[in-house]
């Protein structure tokens, strides 16, 4: 893959183009990403509702009906459903991991397995998280190692 910029002053806002031969998985995996730099959820903190973009998500997070979502160094509270946010970030790098718990698959650092056939996510904060055992096949196919869609 070439990289190439272009610095244009006349430009308003950035401006991405992609060139490929065949717009195979890696591609749609592009796209997928440069939309999600734009993409955000409202949520509320201590004070104020704030706008979230996705990319600063670690995981979210179901705990007693009540949706938390997981940011390197702060915790926030969101009226979505887990299930709503699991289908809406889906395609931007987030993958159920357990019945109550979406990671995003970009800030994980490491996996290992445990017991149970279950794994521990070592996240890039340093935060760890646990895989279902239900829920490792999907993981593996966000990682790449799933199928070919």
């Amino acid at each position: 893959m070439k990289i190439k910029t272009e610095q244009d002053v006349s430009c308003n806002e950035i401006e991405v183009i992609i060139k490929y031969p065949q717009k195979d998985k890696q591609v749609r995996r592009i796209i997928d990403f440069l939309q999600s730099f734009d993409m955000q959820i409202k949520c509320a903190g201590e004070n104020a509702e704030r706008m979230i973009n996705i990319l600063d998500i670690y995981y979210i997070e179901s705990v007693d009906k009540k949706t938390f979502v997981y940011l390197e160094n702060a915790v926030y509270r969101t009226e979505f459903r887990l299930y709503q946010l699991k289908d809406k970030l889906q395609a931007y790098g987030f993958v159920q991991i357990s019945k109550s718990c979406i990671l995003n698959i970009n800030v994980l650092e490491s996996i290992k397995p445990l017991f149970n056939s279950r794994m521990e996510a070592a996240l890039k904060n340093g935060e760890k998280v646990n895989i279902n055992r239900n829920y490792l096949t999907a993981v593996k196919k966000a990682l790449g190692g799933g199928k070919e869609e």
